[in-house]
């Protein structure tokens, strides 16, 4: 069994491009590591904190970020294909332009974050809290945005076909080019209280 590392603090440390492989760390924290172009297979992360880590060009499969902390983190160019992040948060993080595949990002708190481009699909984001963010031109394609909070959020020119967009009053957001299908038209003219007869 892999070894389960708990409550220890990193500071200061240079993991360029390290491969963390069914590694487990519990309410660890981590300020001022880089961790560009690290690769995470099957990592587990509960409760630890990440404060102005590097985290850019890294690549996570299958790992699991659970009720974790970023801040003032970089997540240029990053990818997360089938990862969990269930009850994380990101604060005052550079997360674009950032590529997610896959996975579960329920509860995920990203009020007013820049998600201009970012490419999310298939993925599960129940009540995942979209205050304020700018997602313009962004791609959220077959995504479960159920009890999402998306109040004043900037969906310009966004693709949401295949999305769950029931939790979506289209009055209080931006959308104007905003892209979706036949299905969710019919959501959102029945939102704006329209029946369809």
């Amino acid at each position: 069994m892999p070894e389960t590392v708990e409550d220890v603090t990193y500071r200061h440390q240079d993991w360029y491009g390290e491969e963390l492989v069914d590694r487990h760390f519990v309410r660890c924290e981590f300020f001022h590591v880089d961790l560009t172009e690290a690769v995470s297979q099957g990592a587990t992360f509960t409760e630890c904190v990440f404060g102005n880590v590097a985290l850019n060009a890294s690549r996570h499969t299958d790992s699991a970020f659970h009720r974790c902390t970023f801040k003032r983190c970089n997540l240029f160019e990053a990818e997360f294909t089938g990862c969990k992040l269930v009850g994380s948060s990101f604060e005052q993080c550079d997360l674009r332009p950032l590529r997610v595949d896959g996975g579960d990002w329920s509860f995920v708190a990203l009020p007013g974050a820049d998600l201009r481009g970012v490419r999310i699909t298939d993925v599960r984001m129940r009540e995942v809290d979209l205050t304020g963010a700018d997602l313009t031109g962004a791609v959220l394609t077959g995504v479960d945005l159920s009890g999402a909070q998306l109040h004043a959020a900037k969906l310009i020119r966004a693709d949401l076909r295949g999305s769950d967009l029931t939790a979506l009053d289209p009055t209080a957001v931006e959308r104007t080019g905003a892209v979706v299908d036949a299905a969710q038209a019919v959501v959102l003219v029945q939102a704006l209280g329209f029946e369809i007869r």
